[in-house]
């Protein structure tokens, strides 16, 4: 009897339906890592293929686009290093904090807003960039 008990229970946890919303932080990451990736080679192309609609719409061009990085988000453009720090969900928009350290060795946190479309996906959609406070010396 506790045989037949005990295997109710497990097919009926395994048929049971997930409420729980689909985490997208791995592929929020992946996203971020693939565009600084491709500044990190010059390209225009996937960087700017990785940003949300209204992003490629204000710029145009993934060259104009990448021109933009360069000259207002040069940390994210060359980083010497970056982390994933912490996330934070919404319905429709994931803000994903990211420590970069800029290839003068200065420390930045980056906030970066990314925004699931109609089919699904996600793409950027726009980055805060702040200068990290100096921390204790090792």
């Amino acid at each position: 009897m506790k045989l037949a008990l005990a295997l109710m229970l497990c097919v009926s946890l395994s048929v049971a339906p997930d409420t729980t919303p689909e985490d997208p932080t791995f592929v929020v990451q992946e996203i971020i890592e693939q565009q600084i990736r491709a500044f990190m080679k010059d390209d225009a192309a996937t960087a700017y293929a990785l940003a949300s609609p209204p992003v490629r719409e204000r710029f145009r061009t993934g060259a104009g686009f990448l021109d933009m990085v360069k000259q207002q988000y040069a940390p994210v453009y060359r980083p010497g290093n970056f982390a994933f720090g912490r996330v934070k969900l919404e319905q429709n928009a994931v803000v994903q904090e990211v420590l970069i350290s800029g290839p003068d060795g200065k420390d930045w946190t980056v906030l970066y807003q990314l925004v699931r479309l109609p089919d699904d996906s996600w793409r950027i959609n726009g980055m805060h960039l702040v200068r990290a406070a100096p921390g204790p010396g090792i």
